[in-house]
C-alpha cells in the first residue's frame, strides 16, 4: 500500500476529536492531508520596524506589548480590542475585531512577533487582526521564512495543520509516485510532485512556492478538463444518437407565436435543431437570463421530438415550477394535439399509476415533472429528448438516470444562473454551449437602488406604498434565524419586525429551507395566487415561479450575497406590466461591498455581472454543492489562473485525442485519477 493511503489516525497526536474534525473535512488519509493547501502565506522574509510598516499591506514586526488590552463594544455586539505596541522607532496598536481574547493573553513589556494587515490613519499605525507568537519561541528570529496559513476547522488551526502535514512529509517525500509522465512535465515546465508538495506547504523561498503552485494548479485543471473532453468526445463520436427529421410543425409553431423570436433565440434554436438532426447525441447547455425566452426553445425541441414519434421529458426542481411549465407549454402547443402530462410528488397513487401506464404505452408525448421522473417504476415507451431546467439543482447522476430511461436521448440543460464564460470552460467542458444574450423587446428594466441600514425604514415605506396600490413584494434575508457568529439579520427576525411595525394589516408569509417541501409549495402557491401580499424568504425563492403582480424586492444584508445570486433573485420581479424595483440594503462598511453593489445598480446583464463578481470574489459557490457533479477546486483560482487554464486546455485536448492514451502505461496514473474524479459522479471514463 502506498504511504499516502495511510490513515491519518496513524499520526502521533491525532486523537478521536481531531479525527472527527478531519473526517468532516473529507480528510481520511495522508494524501488528503497533503492536498489540504494553505489559504495564504505570511511572507516573513522581511521584517519591518513600526516606523517602516507599509500601509495597506500584510506585514510583520517585532514589538513590545506596551500596555493593557482595552475592548470597546459597538452595535450588534461588535467588539474592537486594542493593545499598544512599541519598538525603538515608534508606537502603534495591535487591533482585533470581534476577538477580545487574544490581546488579553499578551504580557505587558514582553516581546512578540506580530503579523497582520497594516493601516495608517491620522498618524496612528495599526496592525489589524495579527497573528502573534512570542519572540523567544522563534529560534531563527523573525526573518527568513514564508509561513503557511490554513483555514481553521473546529478547534484546529494553522499550528495543528503545520504539525500534521510536516509529519506526513517526513515519511512520504521522495516516495510519492508522479502521475504525470516525465516527458509531459518537461514540455510544460512542471516540477516533480515531491518537490511541489513540500514547497506548497513549506516553501524555501517565493520562487519555489511559485513553481510548486504552478504545477499543482496545472495538474488540477488538467485532470478536470481532460475528463470532460473525453466525455464530450465520446458523446460526439457516438453514432447511436437519434437523427430527428425536419418537420413542418416547427415553422407552424413559430407562425402561431404572438411574437417573433429574437435574433439570439433564432440562433440558439438553429444550434439545438442542428444537434437534434445530427447522428450524435445532443449534450447542450442553454444559458439565458430570467425572461430571455428559454422556454420557447424547449417547446420547439419537445414539439420536434413528438412530431418524430418520440417522447420528451422536462425535469424541474419544484412542483410549483413544474405546474407553471405545464401550463405554459400546454398553451404554447395547444394547436398540435399532443398529450402532455404533469407528474409530481403530490399526485395520488391512482393518478400516478394511470400516468405511468400512458407513458409506458406511448400515449403520452411530453412529460413535465420533478424528481418523480427518475423513479424506478417509470418506464418510457420511446424517450428521445431530456430537458432539465435550473440544472444546478440536479446532480449529474440524476440527469444520467433520466437519460438512461431512453435509447441515447438528446439532452438539453437550461439555466438562468449567469456563469462567467471563463468558469464555463471548466464547469461545462463536456457540453456544447448556447447563450441567449438578448432580452425580448418591451421588457422593462428593474430599477435597482442601494441604500444603507439608516434608510431601511424609508425603504419599507416605499414597499408599503406599492402594496397599497395592489402589488406584491418579496423580502430576502441571508439567514433563517439569528446567529451569534454572523452579523446579519435573519428571516425570522425580519418577519416579526415587519408584521409588528409596518405590515400588520397585510398578509405576510415566511418561507425558508427548514420548512417541509409540501409546506413550501403551499406558501409559494398562495403567493402566486395573490393570497399573500408580502413574502419574507431566504434564497429558496432563487428558483421560483412567475408572479407578475410582484413588482418589488428588498434584499437585507445584500453585501452577504454574490452578485450573480443577487441578479438571479432580482429576476423574480419585473415579470409584469408594472415598473419593478429592487432595493439592496447594505449592512456592511467595506469598500469592496460598496463597489460590488454599485455594479448591481448600474448593470442589468447577468453575464457581465457574473464576470465582475468572479473578479471581485473568486469562484465561490459555482463549484461544490451548487454544481452537484464536479469536484471543488482545491488550489486553482479563477480568473487569476486563466493563463494556466488556456495552456491546460491545449494540453488536455491533445491528450484526449491521443488514441494510445488509455493503453499507454505512462498515463496509467492519470487514467486512474480521472476515474476516481468522475466515477463518483456516475460518469465513468472507462479504459477503452
Amino acid at each position: 500500500m502506498s504511504v499516502l493511503m495511510q490513515q491519518v489516525s496513524c499520526l502521533k497526536g491525532i486523537g478521536p476529536k481531531k479525527q472527527e474534525y478531519l473526517r468532516a473535512m473529507g480528510i481520511e488519509n495522508y494524501k488528503d492531508l497533503l492536498h489540504y493547501f494553505p489559504r495564504e502565506y505570511e511572507d516573513r522574509t522581511n521584517s519591518y520596524t513600526i516606523a517602516e510598516l507599509p500601509h495597506g499591506e500584510r506585514a510583520g514586526t517585532r514589538a513590545m506589548a506596551a500596555g493593557n488590552a482595552f475592548t470597546k463594544r459597538m452595535r450588534n455586539n461588535f467588539t474592537i480590542t486594542r493593545i499598544p505596541i512599541s519598538d525603538n522607532t515608534g508606537k502603534g496598536f495591535a487591533v482585533w475585531f470581534n476577538n477580545p481574547y487574544t490581546a488579553k493573553q499578551l504580557k505587558k513589556n514582553a516581546l512578540y512577533d506580530f503579523y497582520g494587515r497594516i493601516e495608517r490613519h491620522w498618524g496612528e499605525v495599526q496592525i489589524q487582526n495579527p497573528r502573534i507568537s512570542k519572540a523567544e519561541n522563534n529560534a531563527k528570529g523573525y526573518q527568513g521564512s514564508i509561513s503557511p496559513v490554513y483555514s481553521k476547522h473546529g478547534r484546529m488551526g494553522t499550528r495543528d495543520f503545520e504539525s500534521m502535514i510536516s509529519k506526513v512529509l517526513e515519511v512520504s517525500i521522495g516516495n510519492i509516485e508522479d502521475m504525470l509522465p516525465a516527458g509531459f512535465r518537461e514540455i510544460y515546465g512542471l516540477e516533480g510532485i515531491n518537490y511541489c508538495l513540500k514547497n506548497i506547504h513549506f516553501p524555501v523561498n517565493v520562487k519555489s512556492l511559485e513553481k510548486a503552485r504552478y504545477r499543482l494548479v496545472f495538474e488540477e485543471l488538467f485532470l478536470l478538463q481532460l475528463g470532460l473532453f473525453i466525455l464530450k468526445k465520446r458523446t460526439g463520436d457516438s453514432k447511436g444518437g437519434i437523427c430527428f427529421d425536419p418537420v413542418p410543425q416547427e415553422d407552424r409553431m413559430m407562425d402561431l407565436l404572438p411574437y417573433r423570436l429574437t435574433k439570439a433565440q433564432a440562433r440558439v434554436w438553429s444550434e439545438v435543431k442542428g444537434d437534434m438532426e445530427s447522428a450524435g447525441i445532443m449534450n447542450r447547455l442553454l444559458q439565458g437570463d430570467v425572461g430571455s425566452g428559454k422556454t420557447v426553445i424547449a417547446a420547439l425541441a419537445l414539439l420536434k421530438a413528438a412530431a418524430n414519434g418520440y417522447q420528451g421529458a422536462f425535469m424541474v426542481p419544484t412542483e410549483i415550477l413544474a405546474e407553471q411549465h405545464f401550463e405554459t407549454l400546454r398553451d404554447m402547443l395547444l394547436d398540435f394535439e399532443l398529450s402532455i402530462e404533469l407528474l409530481i410528488g403530490s399526485c395520488t397513487a391512482g393518478r400516478r399509476g394511470e400516468i405511468y401506464r400512458r407513458i409506458q404505452n406511448g400515449q403520452s408525448d411530453i412529460v413535465i415533472g420533478t424528481h418523480s421522473l427518475i423513479q424506478e417504476g417509470l418506464v418510457f415507451s420511446r424517450l428521445g429528448l431530456v430537458i432539465t431546467d435550473e440544472q444546478h439543482r440536479f446532480g449529474v447522476r440524476q440527469r444520467s438516470v433520466l437519460a438512461a430511461k431512453g435509447g441515447n436521448p438528446d439532452i438539453l440543460v437550461m439555466t438562468a444562473t449567469p456563469i462567467p464564460r471563463s468558469l464555463g470552460l471548466i464547469l461545462y467542458g463536456d457540453m456544447d454551449l448556447s447563450v441567449i444574450d438578448q432580452m425580448p423587446p418591451g421588457r422593462k428594466r428593474v430599477e435597482t437602488y442601494v441604500v444603507s441600514e439608516r434608510a431601511r425604514d424609508r425603504a419599507y415605506g416605499f414597499v408599503l406604498k406599492q402594496l397599497k396600490e395592489g402589488r406584491q413584494a418579496y423580502v430576502v434575508c441571508p439567514l433563517i434565524e439569528e446567529s451569534e457568529s454572523i452579523n446579519a439579520v435573519s428571516a425570522q427576525e425580519v418577519y416579526n419586525d415587519l408584521v409588528n411595525r409596518f405590515f400588520g394589516e397585510y398578509r405576510v408569509a415566511l418561507l425558508h429551507g427548514r420548512i417541509s417541501g409540501q409546506e413550501k409549495e403551499r406558501i409559494m402557491r398562495n403567493f402566486r395566487d395573490g393570497k399573500t401580499d408580502l413574502l419574507v424568504s431566504t434564497t429558496v425563492i432563487e428558483v421560483g415561479v412567475n408572479v407578475s403582480n410582484a413588482n418589488i424586492m428588498v434584499v437585507e444584508n445584500s453585501e452577504r450575497f454574490g452578485l450573480a445570486q443577487l441578479h438571479q433573485l432580482r429576476g423574480r420581479v419585473g415579470r409584469g406590466t408594472h415598473q419593478s424595483h429592487c432595493i439592496l440594503i447594505n449592512g456592511g462598511n467595506s469598500r469592496i461591498a460598496r463597489e460590488r453593489l454599485k455594479i448591481m445598480a448600474s448593470c442589468a446583464d447577468g453575464f457581465e455581472i457574473s464576470e465582475k463578481d468572479l473578479q471581485l470574489r473568486g469562484p465561490g459557490d459555482y463549484f461544490g454543492t451548487r454544481q452537484h457533479g464536479l469536484p471543488d477546486l482545491k488550489i486553482a483560482r479563477l480568473p487569476r489562473d486563466m493563463e494556466i487554464l488556456k495552456l491546460v486546455q491545449s494540453a488536455a485536448l491533445k491528450t484526449a485525442n491521443d488514441p494510445g492514451f488509455f493503453t499507454d502505461p505512462k498515463w496509467l496514473g492519470v487514467v486512474g485519477r480521472i476515474n476516481e474524479i468522475f466515477d463518483d459522479k456516475n460518469l465513468p471514463i472507462g479504459t477503452i
